[in-house]
C-alpha cells in the first residue's frame, strides 16, 4: 500500500506527520481524478485554521471553506491539512490568506472551477468573511465563478 501512494506521487499519506513552522505551499500534493468524466463538487473545511495577524502577532482563528470542481488533479487531503497548519505561525492579513490559499491550489491542481471562504472569528467585535473564487477562463466555469460572485452574500 506504502509503495503504491509513493507511485503516485503521495508522500504524506501514510507517513509521520511532520509539521512546518512556517507557509508551506511545497506540502501539496495530488493524485489523478479517477472521474473525469463527469462534474462533481468537493468540498473542505478546516474549522480550526489559524495564522498570525501580520501586525500584532496575534493568533487569528477561522474555519476555512474550499469547495472545488476538479479536472486532471486532486488535493490530497492530509497534504492539505498539512499546509493550512503551515498558515500557524504565518503573517497575513484575512483576506490575503484567502486569496493564497485559492491561488496555490490553482496553480497545483488546475482546477475548472474554485471557491475559498474565510469565516474568521470577530477581532475588536468585527468578524471578516472573505470570499474568493476562480472559474477557468474560456469556459462554462467562468460564467459559474461570474454568477456564483454575484450571488455571494
Amino acid at each position: 500500500m506504502a509503495e503504491d501512494r509513493k507511485k503516485e506521487g503521495l508522500s504524506a499519506l501514510g507517513n509521520k506527520t511532520a509539521y512546518r513552522m512556517d507557509y508551506a505551499p511545497e506540502v501539496l500534493e495530488t493524485f489523478v481524478n479517477q472521474h473525469q468524466d463527469n462534474d462533481y463538487w468537493v468540498r473542505f473545511n478546516c474549522p480550526e485554521f489559524t495564522t498570525l495577524c501580520p501586525v500584532t502577532g496575534q493568533p487569528d482563528f477561522a474555519e476555512i471553506r474550499i469547495t472545488y470542481i476538479p479536472d486532471v488533479k486532486m488535493v490530497e487531503s492530509k497534504s492539505l491539512k498539512l499546509y493550512l497548519t503551515s498558515f500557524r505561525n504565518h503573517g497575513g492579513f484575512h483576506e490575503d490568506t484567502v486569496n493564497t490559499i485559492m491561488k496555490d491550489l490553482i496553480a497545483l491542481m488546475d482546477p475548472k472551477y474554485i471557491e475559498v471562504t474565510g469565516i474568521f472569528t470577530p477581532r475588536g467585535g468585527i468578524s471578516i468573511y472573505p470570499y474568493a473564487n476562480y472559474g477557468r477562463p474560456g469556459t462554462k466555469y467562468e460564467a459559474l465563478a461570474e454568477q456564483r460572485f454575484a450571488t455571494h452574500a
